[in-house]
């Protein structure tokens, strides 16, 4: 059976074919321009990775070895003066005659410390300002200009190690009471790395 389409019916039937096919070209390149942009997007970055690491050091630490002791110092009745110990241990007198050094010197040291972290580190040394020191009652002297060897910066062995010592100055008042003075929280010295 052959059936015949008026002019009409072909031009819908046209239409409709044409429409498909307007439709179906329209889905593809739009299923192409979603395939190229995500394509263009996985080749428009790169990803690299990197290793992470840290190196604990040794920490810095100080013990003391000798304690500061500026020895027998005698005094002026009318006039005060100043003792000054170096830190390799040797003490003068500040020079303005209201100290005298005895020839029984007792005991003269310069504080000691031993000083040790990481190897070949250097390091800050921070000395105190003004010391105190009594003779357990109601005297005291004022213990000031503390100095030290090395000065300032110090630098580790290879080791790990370095001796430092410390010196100051001791401020006697005129007819200063004899006895012995010390203080009880001791000189604070400080190391901390470069």
């Amino acid at each position: 059976m052959v059936i015949y389409l008026s002019n009409n019916d072909n031009q819908t039937q046209l239409k409709l074919l044409k429409t498909n096919k307007m439709k179906n070209i329209a889905k593809f390149f739009a299923t192409a321009a979603i395939i190229i942009t995500g394509a263009n997007a996985s080749f428009a970055q790169a990803t690299a990775t990197a290793s992470t690491s840290a190196t604990i050091i040794t920490p810095i630490a100080i013990s003391k070895t000798v304690d500061m002791n500026f020895g027998n110092v005698a005094v002026s009745a009318t006039l005060a003066g100043t003792t000054v110990l170096a830190p390799a241990g040797t003490r003068t007198t500040g020079g303005a005659g209201g100290v005298t050094l005895p020839a029984t010197t007792g005991t003269v040291t310069a504080a000691s410390f031993n000083v040790t972290g990481q190897g070949n580190y250097s390091y800050i040394i921070t000395l105190p300002g003004t010391v105190a020191i009594t003779d357990g009652s109601t005297h005291n002297m004022n213990v000031t200009n503390f100095t030290s060897s090395p000065s300032g910066t110090g630098l580790l062995s290879s080791g790990g190690a370095q001796t430092l010592t410390v010196g100051a100055t001791l401020n006697v008042a005129a007819a200063q009471t004899a006895g012995t003075y010390t203080n009880a929280t001791g000189v604070p010295v400080t190391v901390n790395y470069n």
